[in-house]
């Protein structure tokens, strides 16, 4: 099983180059075709309006600025993919905001690729939620990427959150093609009640076992928040990679998450795959 579409995120931000790389190594191994979205920011909205006419506007220049920054951005993904050995690629200016184009963008890719919102990073400023609002509206999984530090060997070790629910479910299956080749895939189950039978985590280790993965189940009794309990355990593990379910819900343009999920986007030290 393979990944044959990556969509990654691209702008100008310092972090943007670790978040291709990422999605480009993913790309090589899986053979997948990658695509790579930059955004001018400017809602679609606007260009909906036919009866605006940005060249008699003063933020035409504005706009102009916007979009010559965003296919520097494209040109650069495209230079870094090939350099990584990507063998089919696309890049794609869209006029929109970040977080709109990405979730629209995201129904047809079989994996989203963003980054960890950076609050001293001007360019994530502007769109703090990204990562969350692409994986609760988007429909697919999606691989957020820290802003701190480098992960060359993403998907060797991998630590996933396992509960029973839906979340996690669909963050099993979209994270599939990873767990098939990961070296190892510790399952672990935080304070189990008798929704996850005698043997909590072995049904889905069962599961994964039949797709071929290396896959032991770790039980953990804990009194820690269990976001800071999951994070602790991927240090203890040197996992490389998190899989675990989103929570949460919109309402409109505002995000209210569960607290794992908000405890994990915060303070992330290794790459998450989350799915809702």
């Amino acid at each position: 099983m393979s990944y044959k579409t990556i969509l990654v995120h691209v702008d100008s931000s310092p972090h943007c180059e670790q978040r291709v790389r990422a999605a480009a190594t993913l790309a090589a191994q899986h053979g997948a075709h990658l695509i790579g979205a930059a955004m001018t920011g400017i809602s679609h909205y606007i260009y909906e309006d036919n009866n605006i006419d940005f060249s008699q506007m003063v933020v035409a220049m504005h706009v102009e600025a916007m979009q010559t920054r965003a296919q520097a951005a494209l040109a650069r993904f495209e230079a870094i993919a090939r350099e990584v050995g990507v063998d089919s690629l696309e890049a794609r200016l869209l006029n929109d905001d970040p977080e709109n184009a990405m979730a629209i963008q995201a129904r047809y890719a079989d994996l989203v690729v963003v980054s960890q919102t950076d609050v001293d990073d001007a360019s994530a400023r502007l769109t703090p939620g990204l990562p969350a609002y692409v994986m609760l509206t988007g429909g697919r999984p999606v691989l957020v990427v820290p802003y701190a530090g480098v992960f060359p060997a993403l998907g060797s070790r991998v630590l996933l959150a396992w509960d029973g629910s839906m979340e996690a479910t669909r963050a099993v299956q979209g994270a599939l093609p990873l767990l098939e080749r990961a070296a190892s895939v510790t399952v672990a189950v935080f304070n189990p009640g008798e929704a996850h039978g005698q043997q909590p985590g072995a049904d889905i280790a069962v599961f994964l076992a039949r797709h071929g993965v290396k896959v032991e189940v770790l039980e953990q009794h804990t009194r820690m928040h269990l976001g800071e309990a999951l994070l602790s355990l991927a240090a203890d593990h040197q996992s490389d990679l998190i899989v675990m379910g989103g929570y949460g819900h919109t309402r409109l343009r505002e995000l209210l998450l569960g607290g794992v999920t908000e405890t994990v986007l915060r303070s992330m030290t290794a790459p998450v795959l989350m799915a809702h």
